[in-house]
C-alpha cells in the first residue's frame, strides 16, 4: 500500500471528532463552548456527563488503534507513519478547521497498538502523577515523557526518536496548560 494512502486514511480516522459528535448528539451542545473548548475526553468530562466523557476517551483511543494495528499487521515498515498521521488527525481535524484535541487519548491508542508495555508504562505514570497532583494535563505530560525514558533505559534507541517527537507534540498541545500550571491557575480534574 502506498505511504501516502496510509497517511491519509490514518489522518482521516484520527480526525473523527468524537467529543464534538457525542456532545452534539446527546447533549445538544457544542463542546467547543464548554470548559477549555477542547474536543477531547478531559473536556468532555466537564460537560457533567461522565458517560459522554468516558465514551469520548474510548473512541479517541480506538480511532488510533484501528489504523495502527492494521498497518502493523500488513505494512510493518509504515507503522510510525500511521501512528503519527492518526495523532495529527486528532490534533488538527479537517472537519473542525484544524482545531482539535490535545491528542493524549489518541496517543494512548497508538501505545496500545504498538506495544502493550508502552501503554502500561504510560498508564502507571499517568495515574501516579494524577493521584498526587489531580492535574490531568501534568499527568499526560509525565506519561508522555515516560515512554522515551523507558526506551532509553531498555536501550531501544530505534524507537526513542519517534516517541520523543510524540512527547514534543504533546508538550506543544499542552502549552497553555503548562502556563496555567506554572502560574498555579490550572483546573484540577475529577475522573470519577
Amino acid at each position: 500500500m502506498d505511504i501516502f494512502l496510509i497517511g491519509i486514511i490514518s489522518y482521516l480516522m484520527g480526525s473523527i471528532p468524537f467529543g464534538f459528535i457525542l456532545t452534539k448528539i446527546f447533549l445538544k451542545k457544542d463542546i467547543r463552548e464548554i470548559g477549555s473548548g477542547n474536543i477531547g475526553a478531559t473536556n468532555a468530562l466537564r460537560t457533567g456527563n461522565k458517560t459522554i466523557g468516558y465514551l469520548t476517551l474510548i473512541l479517541d483511543i480506538l480511532k488510533a488503534v484501528a489504523p495502527v494495528i492494521f498497518v502493523k499487521t500488513f505494512y510493518q515498515d509504515m507503522i510510525y507513519v500511521a501512528a503519527l498521521c492518526s495523532f495529527l488527525g486528532h490534533v488538527f481535524p479537517i472537519w473542525l478547521k484544524f482545531k482539535g484535541g490535545k491528542g493524549v487519548a489518541t496517543y494512548v491508542g497508538i501505545l496500545f497498538a504498538i506495544s502493550i508495555y508502552f501503554a502500561i508504562v504510560f498508564a502507571i505514570s499517568w495515574f501516579v502523577t494524577f493521584i498526587i497532583s489531580k492535574y490531568s494535563s501534568l499527568s499526560s505530560l509525565v506519561g508522555a515523557a515516560s515512554i522515551p525514558i523507558y526506551l532509553i533505559i531498555l536501550t531501544q534507541f530505534d524507537q526513542v526518536i519517534f516517541f520523543s517527537i510524540m512527547f514534543v507534540l504533546i508538550f506543544f498541545t499542552h502549552r497553555e496548560n503548562i502556563k496555567r500550571l506554572k502560574n498555579k491557575e490550572e483546573t484540577k480534574t475529577k475522573i470519577y
